[in-house]
Order: structure tokens, then C-alpha cells, then sequence
């Protein structure tokens, strides 16, 4: 792991939470950067398009349930 791979990755959150979310709590702290971490490793730029990302993505979600009690910890 370099300097470059962490501030780009720092600045690929900091971008999503000025623009996305405008606030993260502390609880969910977890969640955010587990997405931006997915959004990170599965970017254009190593060459994975739309449509593979969301295979990717719809693969992760099996058997995986999210419900609201869950969350509003």
C-alpha cells in the first residue's frame, strides 16, 4: 500500500460524502466506508464497467438481509 493508493482513496470518500451524504454517524461509520471501499476496488479505472460492477454487486447480496431494526442501532 502506498501514500498515492490511500489519498486516493480518502479523497474518493470525501468526495462521496460531500455529495451523497452530507452526514455520517458514528454507528454507520462501518457501512460508509465499506461501500466507498467497493465503489474504490471496482472503478473504471481497473477496468471494470457498469455492467460487471453490478454483477458484482447483485453476487454480494445473496442471502444477505438488511432490515431497519438492524440499522437503527
Amino acid at each position: 500500500m502506498h501514500t498515492n493508493t490511500i489519498e486516493g482513496f480518502f479523497s474518493v470518500f470525501k468526495r462521496g460524502m460531500k455529495g451523497l451524504y452530507q452526514h455520517c454517524g458514528h454507528q454507520h461509520l462501518n457501512r460508509y466506508l465499506t461501500e466507498f471501499d467497493f465503489r474504490y476496488s471496482n472503478r473504471a479505472a481497473n477496468g471494470i464497467d457498469d455492467a460487471k460492477r453490478a454483477d458484482i454487486l447483485l453476487l454480494g447480496v445473496v442471502g444477505k438481509r438488511l432490515t431497519y431494526q438492524s440499522v437503527a442501532c
